[in-house]
């Protein structure tokens, strides 16, 4: 394990990080919020932590390998979330406990969404917007930006995004170049902010809340500056922009990518996963506005429609904005937008959840035995967009999928055994888990008032979430430390 070389550049990333304490500084003069000292002492104290790092090892310039490549993601998503906090911890207007700084900061970056924080409308300008810059830098993944922009790291950079880059198809490269992917990667996401953004502003957004919103809606996070979340607007025309692009930011972005050099729509339709997502969120709107309509919950058809459609792509995707308390809607719909998280969004997205094309595998390998019982001699292969798919990627889907819900019931039942009710644990391990925000109970407006342990707890579960389970538990058994 080459040590030396993974302390050089983990403190280089934290150097490149701590430059993202400056923009706050720069919203606090123009709005005048006169609350720069905390986002200064928090620029100077995370540069300085990175190049008292970096020095005594800045020559140390070897070839990274796959498994340096998975400690130093894993290593600076957790440094990078308490470092990320400082800003929160200085802030007087917040005064917040230290594990409620880590755990607003770490849920930014995974773009989890789940907030300790209230009173969102009275805070100055320079803190909403860096809880909503953390958003969109973990949207894509700072480490994906860093190979692109910092090839004077002097490693392999793929070791880097195999390493951090989630779902079963993380080779695939959309050009022959890693450094050039991850370029693309994020010119395709500051093209989709950038027009989002302008949408918002259109519809009737500040160009303050156009901006921070459009952050947290292409990183699929759902921070908002507003305690009523997208609720505040109440804006058919906002919601429905929110609604474009966080369907847009739930696709796999090479399809995008695909579209936009081919100048056609067909790589959309070609794709198993895409139209598995579009039928899924076509069929919980569906439900969820039959439900509210005959149930009365809302007293026109419209209504219903906009509450039904926006909750259903919100919660389907693990963005997390709410129009309504949908927490409080009659029978299982609160429950069955919780499970809708579960699926998430596609692979390659900036969604969370265990992502649409594992569980559309999970169905044709359960299809696939079905029919085995009935012709037991047939051979019969399992094909995503009309090819064969490896068994190895199979058996890979399935060992996440059992070790997902091993972790799961494990943390659920700790949550439960600190006195955590049933619907509260259950909600808050799938909102962490699946990198979504709100919950049920206790958890469906804020985390604020459980206790500290769970809040720990589930900060390593938005951790896992956003490094999709294996990444993290593989740094933490022996096997990996063996020579």
């Amino acid at each position: 394990m080459q040590l030396l070389v993974i302390q050089r550049i983990l403190g280089l990333l934290l150097v490149l990080f701590s430059f993202t304490m400056l923009p706050p500084i720069l919203i606090g003069w123009i709005y005048d919020d006169l609350s720069l000292m905390p986002f200064v002492k928090g620029f100077f104290l995370v540069l300085i932590a990175g190049a008292v790092m970096w020095f005594p090892v800045r020559k140390r310039k070897r070839e990274l390998r796959l498994r340096e490549g998975f400690l130093v993601v894993v290593l600076f998503w957790a440094v990078l979330g308490v470092s990320g906090s400082a800003p929160l911890l200085f802030s007087p207007e917040l005064n917040i406990s230290f594990v409620d700084a880590v755990f607003e900061s770490i849920s930014g970056l995974t773009t989890t969404g789940a907030t300790v924080i209230t009173g969102l409308d009275d805070l100055p300008k320079s803190i909403l917007f860096y809880r909503q810059q953390l958003q969109w830098l973990g949207g894509m993944g700072i480490i994906v930006l860093a190979v692109a922009i910092l090839p004077l790291l002097g490693i392999g950079g793929i070791q880097l995004y195999r390493a951090e880059t989630p779902g079963p198809v993380k080779d695939s490269k959309l050009t022959p170049r890693i450094k050039g992917t991850a370029k693309l990667l994020w010119i395709i996401y500051l093209t989709f902010t950038i027009a989002c953004a302008l949408a918002y502003y259109a519809a009737g957004m500040d160009a303050f809340d156009a901006i921070s919103h459009s952050f947290s809606t292409v990183a699929i996070g759902g921070f908002s500056t507003h305690d009523a979340s997208m609720g505040y607007f109440d804006n058919h025309i906002i919601e429905l922009v929110a609604v474009v692009f966080m369907l847009l930011s739930g696709i796999n972005f090479s399809l995008h990518f695909m579209a936009w050099r081919s100048l056609s729509l067909r790589s959309y339709h070609a794709d198993s996963e895409f139209r598995l997502y579009g039928i899924m969120i076509l069929v919980l709107t569906v439900i969820c506005f039959s439900y509210l309509y005959f149930m009365h919950v809302y007293g026109s058809v419209s209504e219903s429609y906009y509450n039904a459609m926006f909750q259903v792509v919100s919660i389907a995707t693990t963005t997390g904005f709410t129009t309504t308390d949908y927490s409080h809607w009659p029978g299982f719909l609160p429950v069955l937008l919780i499970f809708a998280s579960f699926v998430g969004g596609c692979a390659g997205s900036t969604g969370g959840g265990m992502k649409v094309i594992r569980v559309l595998l999970l169905f044709k390998q359960g299809w696939r035995e079905v029919t085995r019982l009935i012709h037991p001699s047939a051979r019969i292969a399992i094909k995503l967009n009309r090819k064969p798919v490896d068994r190895d990627v199979i058996q890979a889907v399935w060992g996440f999928f059992s070790v997902y819900i091993g972790l799961f019931v494990v943390f659920m039942l700790l949550l439960m055994a600190v006195g955590m009710d049933q619907i509260t644990a259950f909600s808050a391990v799938a909102a962490t888990l699946n990198n979504l925000g709100p919950g049920l109970g206790e958890v469906a407006a804020n985390f604020k008032d459980i206790g500290d342990f769970s809040k720990w707890l589930l900060c390593f579960s938005m951790l896992l979430g956003r490094l999709e389970i294996f990444t993290l538990l593989v740094v933490l058994t022996p096997a990996f430390w063996r020579k």
